[in-house]
C-alpha cells in the first residue's frame, strides 16, 4: 500500500509519501480500505514533536492520522462476518495509522456510515461532529439565545453554526477573509463578519441592537477572544475549547464580571455519560447528520498531498475539515 510516514519530527515537509507494508488486523480487529483520513491540528503538533494527550511519545517512523471511513475489506479472528463490506468510519484513538490506502482498527471503534454521508463526511463527524456534540453540552440553546462563534468556517465552527440556527436562536459568526466570511453566510449565520476587520464587534452591536450575547463558543483566544467577552452580557457563557491564536490572555482565562467562563476538556466526556461516553458523542453527531441538521464542510487533499494539508491548515488556509483521500 501507499501511505504517508513520517521519519522525523518537525515541518511538513517531513511527511512522505511511500510504499510500505500492508497492516493485517489481529484478533478483534478489521482492515479498512480507506477513502477519507481526517486531519487534525493535533496531528500537525504530534508531526512537530509535540506529545499532546498520548500516553507515551509517538515512535518513528510512524504513519499520521488517527480518524478514517472506508470499507471492511479483511477481518481478523473473531469479527462477524456481517462487516464484510460495509462503509465504515472510525476514530482509531491514539493508535496512528489513518494516513494510509489500509488502516487497522478494533471492531469495537467501528460505526456504519449513514447512506447520505460520503466518506469525507463520516470522518468529519467522527472527530470534529463529536466534539461539537461535546461542546454543546454546556450551551443550553434556543429562540432566545445569541450564539457568537469565532473561527465560524472551520470545522467545528461551521457545525456550531447550523446547530445554533436549527434551535432558533440569533447566530453571529465570525471568519478571516471574504471567502470564508461568505462560507459563512451561506451556512445560515444571521451576522456573518470578518474578524481581521478591527471595528468588528460595533458591527455585532449594531446588528443586534441592545441585545446582548448569550454565549461565545471561544476556540481560537487572543485579541478576538477578547473583544466576543465584551459583548457578552450579564450571565453569558464564555465556552472554551481551544485557543488556535495567540492564546487566551497569554494562556489564562478571561475573567469577566458576571460572565460564566467554562474550558472544557475532559468534562465533555463525563457529561456525555454512559460506559463509553466517547461513542456517545460519535453517535449523536452521526445522528445529528443522517437526519440532515448537520452538514460538515470539507477541503479534500490527495493523500499524497499530506505535507500541503498540514500547511493549509496551520496557515488557515482550509474551510471546515481538512480530509485526505487516497
Amino acid at each position: 500500500m501507499h501511505a504517508i510516514r513520517l521519519h522525523t519530527f518537525g515541518p511538513a515537509e517531513n511527511l512522505t509519501y511511500e510504499k510500505t507494508e500492508d497492516p493485517e488486523p489481529g484478533p478483534g480487529q478489521v482492515r479498512i480500505a480507506v477513502a477519507a483520513a481526517g486531519v487534525h491540528l493535533l496531528d500537525a503538533a504530534l508531526r512537530a514533536g509535540a506529545r499532546g494527550p498520548a500516553p507515551a511519545p509517538t515512535p518513528l517512523p510512524t504513519i499520521p492520522g488517527r480518524e478514517v471511513a472506508g470499507t471492511v475489506e479483511s477481518l481478523g479472528a473473531g469479527v462477524e462476518g456481517h462487516w464484510l463490506g460495509r462503509r465504515v468510519v472510525a476514530h482509531l484513538g491514539f493508535a496512528p495509522g489513518g494516513y494510509a490506502e489500509l488502516a487497522v482498527t478494533d471492531v469495537d471503534r467501528l460505526h456504519e456510515i449513514p447512506e447520505n454521508l460520503d466518506f469525507a463526511q463520516a470522518v468529519a463527524m467522527i472527530g470534529t461532529g463529536r466534539t461539537t456534540m461535546g461542546i454543546l453540552q454546556f450551551a443550553e440553546l434556543g429562540p432566545g439565545s445569541v450564539a457568537l462563534i469565532p473561527a465560524a468556517a472551520g470545522g467545528i465552527g461551521t457545525l456550531l453554526v447550523q446547530y445554533a440556527r436549527h434551535t432558533g436562536a440569533t447566530v453571529i459568526g465570525l471568519a478571516g477573509g471574504p471567502e470564508k466570511v461568505a462560507l459563512v453566510h451561506e451556512n445560515g449565520a444571521d451576522l456573518a463578519v470578518d474578524y481581521k476587520d478591527g471595528g468588528w464587534p460595533d458591527r455585532v452591536r449594531a446588528h443586534l441592537d441592545g441585545k446582548p450575547v448569550t454565549v461565545v463558543f471561544d476556540g481560537v483566544g487572543g485579541d478576538v477572544a477578547r473583544a466576543a467577552v465584551g459583548l457578552l452580557g450579564p450571565g453569558g457563557k464564555h465556552l472554551v475549547f481551544g485557543w488556535s491564536g495567540e492564546g487566551i490572555q497569554n494562556g489564562g482565562p478571561l475573567l469577566v464580571e458576571g460572565v460564566s467562563e467554562q474550558v472544557l476538556g475532559p468534562v465533555m466526556l463525563r457529561a456525555a455519560g454512559g460506559p463509553d461516553p466517547v461513542r456517545t458523542l460519535e453517535l449523536r453527531a452521526l445522528a445529528e447528520a443522517a437526519a440532515g441538521r448537520l452538514t460538515p464542510a470539507v477541503t479534500r487533499f490527495p493523500l499524497a498531498a499530506a505535507a500541503g494539508a498540514h500547511r493549509a491548515l496551520e496557515t488557515r488556509a482550509t474551510l471546515g475539515k481538512v480530509v485526505l483521500e487516497p
